[in-house]
């Protein structure tokens, strides 16, 4: 393996553009990127943004049908780094935490845990229901690490586009890897715009947001 590699699930949640952001990130550490897209997220981008499938294949390596369950990804003896689920809708944690995946996403996340590699949830929901903490709290338990989008406001993001790329940098820190996207507690404050505004039909710019 010449490469490191991650996977990469989109699910159904609110934030189909974690996913995208994360694997532009990739590709500019030279990481190999396996993407996996589950039919809800195909719903949340066509209501979120103006990308097509092919626009967002297109950033990763190697893309993975939801349903292909037979992939490379779903074996134990593919080696990489980790998995991370960008974002996490409740069901899919609910299969990753119960076990019982009806696609790849959910089977990759398994053959992460019992393999004993990184697997990060972000996990988008709110409020939260009693089985959604405890379905967290499984994960939890079995080596995986929830970690919701929340902004880190000491950092003073401007836009939703450095809000973005921080938590995907506290993410990849997870794996060992620096996107220079995340500011560490204590550096200057001053606003640095990230690449993420781009023809991507939304706006991610405004100092509003």
């Amino acid at each position: 393996m010449n490469r490191q590699r991650l996977v990469v699930g989109i699910s159904g949640a609110s934030g189909f553009v974690y996913g995208v952001r994360l694997l532009e990130l990739l590709a500019e550490l030279n990481i190999e990127s396996h993407l996996i897209i589950s039919r809800a997220a195909l719903l949340t981008m066509a209501h979120e943004t103006d990308y097509k499938l092919a626009d967002v294949t297109a950033l990763a390596s190697h893309y993975h049908r939801a349903d292909d369950v037979a992939a490379g990804i779903a074996s134990g003896s593919f080696r990489c780094l980790g998995m991370v689920v960008a974002p996490c809708s409740m069901r899919t944690l609910a299969e990753i935490a119960t076990g019982t995946s009806s696609g790849l996403i959910g089977r990759a996340a398994d053959v992460t845990l019992k393999e004993r590699r990184t697997l990060v949830l972000m996990a988008r929901e709110t409020p939260l229901t009693l089985a959604h903490l405890r379905n967290m709290s499984a994960v939890t338990e079995m080596g995986g690490i929830i970690a919701p989008p929340v902004p880190a406001f000491y950092a003073r993001p401007q836009s939703l586009s450095q809000m973005v790329d921080h938590s995907l940098g506290r993410v990849l820190d997870l794996f060992g890897l620096d996107a220079g996207t995340a500011l560490r507690w204590g550096e200057p404050t001053e606003p640095c715009e990230s690449g993420l505004a781009r023809e991507c039909g939304v706006s991610f710019t405004g100092s509003g947001d």
